[in-house]
């Protein structure tokens, strides 16, 4: 992780709206504020997801598209007229170069239904509730994987049949906070998190650290092997060591790895680096660089690193 977090904290701020209203600033400008971040994370997870799809051995039919609904923000209501909708769900963003995108899908085109069922009817418990939507993603999720595509109708322009991608299994998202997680299936990423304004490539090693986690299944591994202090060192150095090998494979420099770790370290060093359970951000650096040799060595023609092979596991079972 990029920021430790108890489990029962990483919960709560699961749960917690990515957006708290209009009293700050408005509902509009708030909206698209959270959008924006949203497409950047999207860009990133999708070209970490499908760059590496060829090495996932789960790799799944995907086509780049997050939705939003209303009843996850504090202010259904005037979050609705903010998004120019007249139901719960539309479109968050779209990743560049996706199937979504091909389709012409944008941020706040209203979904009425997938694969024919209407949105609408599926109930939402209440105001800030995330269940509803983790519900439609599934739902994506298991169209595609059962035949490759979905059917979403659109509320102006009615049905149109995404058909996926491969990609590697993974939901990246913004939620509340100025921390970054993996949870399994997801990597959640606060909206106020420093990562967002560094370069695109270091901001890509952020998450592809974070994407590392989930890949590796160490929540599962640690679930198991349970979680003492050198369990989760060992699987942030694994993440850590991963993070050229991802990026490698989705277009950026492997290097920048190495440039985000020294960036991030030395102005975050009172947070996680110098917790018992990670090592210092110099030691995790080192470790770093050691690692993009490795990937530079068994580079293939057009830059790709064959992970499933050539990368070397230290908490695999």
């Amino acid at each position: 992780m990029i920021r430790a977090a108890p489990a029962l904290a990483l919960l709560l701020a699961l749960a917690q709206p990515a957006l708290a209203g209009p009293r700050e600033e408005s509902a509009v400008a708030a909206l698209a504020a959270l959008q924006q971040s949203d497409a950047r994370l999207l860009a990133v997870g999708w070209r970490l997801a499908t760059g590496n799809a060829a090495y996932c051995s789960d790799a799944r039919p995907a086509i780049g598209l997050l939705l939003q609904d209303m009843a996850g923000y504090a202010e259904p209501e005037t979050m609705r007229k903010a998004a120019g909708i007249a139901g719960p769900i539309a479109v968050q963003a779209v990743a560049p170069g996706s199937p979504a995108e091909a389709a012409g899908l944008r941020a706040n085109d209203e979904i009425v239904a997938i694969d024919g069922t209407v949105v609408a009817a599926l109930p939402a418990a209440e105001e800030e509730d995330w269940r509803r939507l983790t519900r439609l993603h599934d739902a994506i999720g298991s169209s595609l994987a059962a035949d490759g595509k979905v059917l979403v109708t659109l509320f102006d322009r009615g049905e149109v049949t995404l058909k996926g991608v491969p990609a590697c299994p993974g939901r990246f998202e913004i939620i509340g906070g100025d921390g970054a997680a993996a949870e399994g299936k997801r990597v959640v990423i606060g909206r106020k998190f420093v990562g967002l304004s560094y370069p695109e490539d270091e901001f890509a090693a952020a998450i592809a650290h974070e994407f590392a986690h989930n890949l590796l299944r160490h929540r599962v591994w640690l679930d198991t092997h349970g979680r003492k202090w050198k369990n989760v060192r060992a699987t942030e150095r694994e993440a850590d060591r991963m993070m050229p090998w991802l990026l490698a494979n989705a277009g950026y420099d492997p290097a920048a790895a190495l440039r985000f770790m020294r960036r991030w370290g030395p102005d975050h060093g009172g947070g996680l680096f110098r917790k018992r359970t990670h090592e210092g951000w110099d030691e995790r650096a080192e470790t770093v660089e050691a690692e993009i040799a490795l990937v530079q060595a068994v580079r293939a023609p057009d830059g790709r690193a064959d992970w499933s092979r050539h990368f070397v596991r230290e908490v695999a079972d």
